[in-house]
């Protein structure tokens, strides 16, 4: 399945005390190696926003397996684990640059809100789009 990947440096207000990134962050860097995702293979979210259509997360998920620290590059890859009619489901792997150390794995899903933030179907060129980039 096709891919993106996304450099970050764990910056100093991302840590603890201990220099170690705070935990909450790695859902934020999931959303920086998402939205480059979209750039990369449909186009901006802003633009998608700006055509009517809003992903919001409805189920996030990460696992832990290792501390990023201050100063360290992470290394997001990002990949679209699935395409429904009204949601997509990202998986998500997070390095430790150089050498590629697994910090954390996560997946989140989002779903396709309309005007009045209720649940609608994804629009059929979108999802198309979506479709063929996964494979």
């Amino acid at each position: 399945m096709p891919s993106t990947s996304t450099e970050t440096r764990v910056r100093y207000a991302e840590t603890d005390q201990m220099g170690v990134a705070y935990h909450a962050n790695y859902l934020i860097w999931c959303e920086m190696g998402r939205t480059d995702f979209i750039r990369h293979h449909v186009r901006s979210y802003a633009d998608l926003e700006r055509e009517g259509v809003a992903l919001a997360v409805s189920d996030a998920s990460v696992r832990y397996h290792a501390a990023a620290r201050y100063d360290e590059v992470v290394r997001i890859v990002t990949t679209l684990a699935e395409v429904r009619s009204r949601a997509l489901v990202f998986e998500y792997l997070m390095t430790r640059q150089p050498g590629g150390e697994r910090l954390a794995t996560a997946r989140t899903t989002l779903v396709s809100l309309g005007t009045a933030g209720k649940l609608t179907a994804i629009p059929d060129d979108l999802r198309a789009t979506l479709e063929r980039v996964r494979g």
